[in-house]
């Protein structure tokens, strides 16, 4: 395995779920979204996973635009070697979805727990090239 895959491999797969969320052009954007609080779900978040073993990234534009506001979650190590895969979750403009992203994360995440039923109403399947970027995004 080369140095640049096992790199890829540890930032995708690590001991813990990843939490990447969206800062870029749209997402985050309230002009776009009135009565979003994207600085207050991404404080919520920082509160909540910090100083726990799961992983929170910004990150700028995923090229998802028409789904903003996007969040991913990947799985820890366990959870893909359990079949687990990060799942794209858009139009995360409420502070109860970014509640249950939080928990399901820390309950294990893809591959390991069961997504809250509600996020499932969030979840959508972008092109191979957006997911492919996204999953490089660091």
């Amino acid at each position: 395995m080369s140095r640049k895959s096992k790199r890829r491999s540890a930032d995708i797969g690590g001991g813990a779920p990843l939490v990447t969320v969206c800062r870029g052009c749209c997402c985050g954007n309230r002009a776009k979204h009135p009565g979003s609080d994207p600085a207050g779900q991404l404080g919520r978040l920082r509160a909540v996973l910090g100083g726990t073993d799961v992983r929170l990234r910004v990150t700028d534009c995923l090229d998802a635009c028409e789904h903003s506001n996007v969040v991913i979650i990947s799985p820890s190590a366990a959870g893909r070697r359990a079949g687990g895969r990060p799942v794209w979750l858009g139009e995360v403009l409420a502070m109860e979805a970014v509640e249950e992203i939080a928990a399901w994360a820390l309950s294990g995440g893809p591959g390991i727990t069961d997504p809250p039923g509600t996020l499932d109403l969030h979840g959508f399947s972008p092109s191979r090239r957006v997911r492919d970027a996204g999953e490089r995004t660091g």
